[in-house]
């Protein structure tokens, strides 16, 4: 008997800091009095990463992990994708005067806007882990990333048009032959150029690299007119390309 009622408290100690934390979450309100769901919290925590107000996250918030696994997931995503990809096209089909001297460009990033990092977060509670490199860059490395059908439609899309693609990359120059293997297995082709850190890029912060690369293609005559990525750090800083789109990632912030 004793031995159950201990088990019994025990459960007990264990389930009220789990009912505590569920509450705070469940019973939140806003400073206008508004009561909120752990959908809204989720929701709200998801769109604030894509405007950028909420930076430099380490995690994703334990209590939404399982909100952003669905939703990386869902119909919602792929909508929200395809409608980044549209208005790309759109721009290039209405804004677009390009030179036609072999030196149009565009540039694309590589991880979750050309191939998708999700069966790795799959296995990583949805980003609710932190990053851990070594075992990132060895399932990089066996090159099994799947394409994201929005952004090889629009890579096609730029290549019958003639536009130079680039692709920049945080990727480390150690990993060219397993990305070079992936892109082509899952159909992309033709590209320019794909750059990807050599040691000393990784000294600088992602953001610094990236537009590092910018300046030296424009220094080489380009004339980026657009930008493809999933972090902000991919598509702002000086110099810039004429305009920039991005695809939705609450999984993981890149500084």
């Amino acid at each position: 008997m004793a031995k159950t009622l201990g088990c019994l408290l025990g459960f007990i100690c264990f389930l009220v800091p789990l009912t505590v934390a569920d509450w705070n979450i469940l019973n939140q309100k806003t400073q206008n009095g508004l009561k909120i769901s752990l959908k809204n919290y989720c929701e709200s925590w998801r769109m604030n990463v894509e405007l950028h107000n909420i930076r430099d996250f380490q995690i994703v918030p334990e209590e939404c992990t399982e909100y952003i696994g669905k939703y990386i997931r869902s119909t919602q995503y792929k909508v929200d994708s395809e409608r980044a990809v549209d208005e790309c096209i759109v721009y290039l089909g209405t804004s677009c005067s390009l030179k036609k001297d072999g030196k149009d460009g565009w540039i694309f990033d590589i991880d979750d806007t050309l191939l998708s990092a999700v069966p790795y977060y799959r296995i990583h509670s949805f980003g609710g882990e932190r990053l851990n490199v070594t075992t990132l860059e060895e399932w990089i490395s066996r090159g099994k990333a799947p394409a994201l059908e929005h952004s090889l439609r629009l890579f096609n899309e730029i290549k019958s048009r003639g536009i130079q693609i680039i692709l920049v990359s945080s990727r480390r120059e150690f990993l060219r032959s397993a990305t070079v293997h992936n892109l082509v297995n899952v159909g992309y082709h033709g590209w320019t150029s794909l750059v990807l850190r050599c040691p000393a890029d990784e000294l600088k912060s992602v953001g610094k690299y990236k537009a590092d690369v910018r300046k030296q293609l424009i220094n080489d005559g380009y004339h980026i007119w657009g930008i493809l990525g999933d972090q902000y750090s991919s598509i702002e800083g000086l110099p810039s390309s004429t305009r920039a789109f991005k695809l939705p990632n609450p999984l993981y912030y890149v500084a």
